[in-house]
């Protein structure tokens, strides 16, 4: 993932210093190369959750299942200074109850002061349940009318729970002989990977794996698609498929194509399954804009697109307060970190109903000693 984000970061950059030479304006530099990239992937080594290590003397770390996507961790610090100990736990991407394929985040306890993320501070999301039931009829529909089903998804994670979607699908006989088709490298290489450490999905996955007798992430009908000639020939293909494809917003990526050949049919289904920021193609395609740009060109926007919210990985607002809860009476501040500035405050306003605090959302660049 860190080669594919300096590519893109590269590229980025190469764009607007075309813009900015133009302008006589300097160029710019990128955040990070593939050089830097590939510099840093030296450093890996492996650290099993839990296993305490020292990074620096009067430092010891944990990681903790943050159960957000595959190998996510909640990062706690014990720090010993000057005669005293200090603890710190920094949630990072805080999971869901009940996600497809992962188990549930591991709590913070015990800590003198917690970073927690509220990207979803304000708001609740769908059930698991009701997502899966939503998105079964979406496709069931789809296939009925002799449609394509073409879903923008992120490589890593999102496109996972769909494919542990489909794959219940197949087992319940809703999908016989239904084509699906993985079309993403960075997608195809995370799937790689999720399938290689199955000791690290939830117990109600590896009760399925038992139950099934195959693996989660591949079944009869699923193909992973890695060569461009593949990703092309996707495009000739006649009759129902279904195909997930990077990137989640729909902003670069093979979906571009799959989205190019597809938004004109109206048997066809373009399924939102994430949030898409404004100024967005994904955005634009939640809006059912009528006319949709890609590669410059305008398309008319026939196929039906619908929209389910229940996949979000990260937790909803009731899930977060539980989350901070745990720390209640102990804990001497929380920092609100990771959230947009109404989603901060109605949880901070949250946090105090419920007696949980001091809380503070800190300003851009502010250092705290604490």
């Amino acid at each position: 993932m860190l080669q594919d984000a300096a590519h893109i970061q590269e590229q980025d950059t190469l764009w607007v210093n075309y813009k900015r030479i133009s302008h006589g304006e300097p160029p710019l530099e990128p955040l990070f190369t593939l050089k830097d990239a590939l510099k840093a992937i030296e450093q890996y080594y492996p650290v099993k959750y839990e296993e305490a290590f020292s990074p620096i003397p009067g430092v010891t770390v944990r990681f903790f299942n943050a159960g957000h996507i595959l190998g996510s961790a909640a990062i706690r610090l014990d720090v010993e200074e000057d005669g005293q100990h200090k603890s710190l736990w920094f949630s990072g991407d805080i999971g869901r109850k009940d996600l497809p394929l992962l188990p549930e985040p591991v709590f913070p306890s015990d800590v003198d002061y917690l970073l927690m993320e509220c990207t979803y501070g304000d708001e609740n999301h769908d059930s698991v349940d009701f997502a899966y039931e939503k998105f079964k009829a979406i496709v069931i529909k789809t296939v009925k009318r002799g449609g394509k089903v073409i879903i923008p998804a992120f490589a890593v994670g999102r496109t996972q729970e769909i494919v542990y979607f489909l794959n219940m699908m197949a087992s319940e006989k809703l999908i016989n002989s239904l084509p699906i088709f993985v079309d993403s490298p960075l997608a195809v290489a995370a799937s790689k990977i999720f399938r290689g450490y199955p000791e690290y999905f939830d117990e109600e996955t590896n009760d399925f794996i038992r139950k099934e007798k195959h693996p989660a992430l591949d079944f009869q009908g699923l193909h992973y698609i890695s060569t461009v000639d593949e990703s092309k020939a996707l495009n000739e293909k006649r009759g129902s498929a279904v195909i997930i494809s990077a990137s989640g917003m729909a902003e670069a990526g093979r979906i571009l194509h799959h989205l190019k050949n597809n938004i004109e049919d109206k048997m066809n289904t373009v399924l939102i399954v994430g949030w898409q920021a404004p100024n967005t193609l994904g955005r634009r395609l939640v809006d059912k804009e009528h006319k949709i740009k890609i590669f410059g060109e305008e398309y008319a926007l026939r196929a039906e697109v619908v929209t389910i919210n229940g996949l979000s990985a990260h937790a909803g607002q009731d899930f977060l307060l539980q989350y901070a809860a745990a720390v209640k009476g102990r804990v001497k501040k929380i920092f609100l970190v990771h959230g947009e500035p109404e989603a901060a405050n109605v949880f901070q306003d949250k946090l105090k109903e419920a007696g949980i605090g001091p809380v503070e959302y800190p300003i851009y660049r502010q250092e705290v000693e604490i």
